[in-house]
């Protein structure tokens, strides 16, 4: 199985360290992204170093960690330094890394029942002290991989306990829903790596969602670094403001929603979107954050219903059906969810199943503007196709046309193989220069109707 490597520090931010005055800010940065550019080469290849192995039988849930030590190489996995029950090392990355491994095997397991990454018992393996001066951490599908980070923007990786938990909920959807790592259902693959991160920090401190901070990766930025972390899931945009790493650039609504082709379509940068509606509904609800808002997205994840190409509106929707399924329609639970998804611009409407009518995103598309839908394939090979405004068509699809033209949501779907006589859209609009070819077969079924509806007029 071919896993994608996940780091928490997107390369839009390398970049920007890259392109420092300062030599010891610039040169690690750039160091960085040149051993991330070598590392997404060889994932393309078979592993150099063999998988955590994963017991046929497990006899009794228990955590088992295995740390290991890459002394400033790029040599994986580096030589063992800890493993489960010994004692700690003396070093204070490989035991930060060893305790952030235990405190999220135990979020899992206590709060949701889960044996490790793959419900199975898989291996927690890691390696600290990778390269030098590397400022990133990653999961790669089979281990955690920390820098110490150059020193003057970010400290040592293994510091921060909701990186750890983050990374390693990657290893956790990879293995449930699969989520693709581009547009929104990449937003929403690391959307969930910050709640699951976020929760391993507060489950750890005894922390409910009233006294959490809500933040990703507090213990990363140094002294004199203007910020208090990568990433805040109540306030997105406001994590840092510095001359050198420059301004968050997190939307908290749809109405300001990124549409940039950088960072696999903005999956660090749209993320702010479902991370605000989580915590705003955690808060609602009140106590700790795990129990129930956490409870629910853990349903979605495990449950068989969200789909690898899900967008945000269709995760909310998922969310608030199963808030409902497991604290009851109209509960306390329930309404918090679906509040929370509103006051991010997803609310009822967008969100299938929460009752109300479509509210009209503030999306600058003109009502004039052309859409094109071409349907070609089918056993017949008969094509049909129907160009019109989005004036023309009803609001309601107007509405889910303009999601559907201004998010990444139909670029992360282009470029499947189509079933063998099985139908192809091709959608175009000039004006937002979209020019994208989908199968039906990838389509979600509110899509399908809204494509045949849009056709036959």
């Amino acid at each position: 199985m071919t896993y994608r490597r996940h780091t928490i520090i997107p390369p839009y931010l390398l970049r920007r360290l890259a392109e420092s005055a300062e030599a010891q800010v610039a040169a690690p940065a750039r160091h960085t992204l040149r051993a991330d550019e070598t590392l997404r080469a060889l994932r393309a290849t078979p592993s150099s170093y063999p998988s955590p192995p994963r017991s046929a039988v497990i006899a009794e849930a228990a955590v088992n960690r295995e740390i290991s030590d890459a002394h400033n190489t790029e040599q994986l996995p580096g030589t063992v330094v800890r493993r489960e029950g010994a004692p700690a090392s003396g070093d204070a990355a490989a035991d930060e890394a060893y305790d952030g491994f235990g405190a999220t095997w135990v979020l899992f397991h206590e709060a949701y029942g889960r044996n490790s990454i793959d419900d199975a018992g898989l291996l927690l393996a890691g390696t600290v002290h990778y390269a030098t001066g590397y400022d990133n951490a990653f999961w790669d599908g089979s281990r955690m991989v920390f820098g110490d980070g150059d020193g003057q923007i970010f400290g040592r990786f293994t510091a921060s306990l909701e990186v750890i938990g983050h990374e390693l909920t990657h290893g956790v959807t990879e293995r449930t829903s699969g989520l693709i790592y581009q547009g929104q259902p990449g937003a929403l693959n690391e959307h969930i790596s910050d709640v699951f991160g976020s929760l391993v920090k507060q489950h750890e401190l005894g922390q409910d969602a009233a006294a959490a901070d809500w933040l990703i990766g507090a213990d990363l930025l140094l002294p004199g670094v203007e910020g208090v972390a990568l990433r805040s899931m109540i306030a997105p945009g406001t994590a840092y403001d510095d001359p050198r790493l420059g301004k968050d650039p997190q939307p908290d609504h749809m109405d300001r929603y990124v549409t940039t082709s950088d960072d696999h379509g903005g999956v660090h940068i749209n993320s702010g979107i479902p991370n605000r509606a989580f915590a705003l509904a955690a808060r609602s609800i009140g106590g700790q954050a795990w129990v129930a808002a956490g409870r629910v997205w853990y349903d979605v994840l495990t449950g068989g219903k969200l789909r690898s190409d899900a967008d945000f509106a269709t995760f909310a929707a998922l969310t608030v059906e199963a808030a409902a399924a497991r604290f009851g329609d109209g509960g306390t639970e329930h309404r918090a969810i679906v509040d929370g998804w509103a006051q991010v611009g997803l609310g009822a409407g967008s969100v299938p199943g929460s009752g109300g009518a479509d509210p009209a995103p503030d999306l600058a598309v003109p009502g004039d503007a052309d859409l094109l839908l071409r349907r070609t394939g089918g056993v017949t090979g008969v094509v049909r196709e129907r160009r019109a405004s989005l004036d023309d068509l009803p609001p309601k699809d107007a509405r889910r046309w303009t999601t559907l033209l201004t998010t990444n949501t139909l670029t992360a779907l282009a470029g499947r193989d189509p079933i063998a006589d099985g139908y192809c859209y091709r959608v175009a609009c000039e004006v937002l220069s979209v020019d994208v070819t989908v199968g039906e077969q990838d389509l979600d079924e509110a899509q399908r109707k809204l494509f045949r509806r849009t056709l036959t007029g």
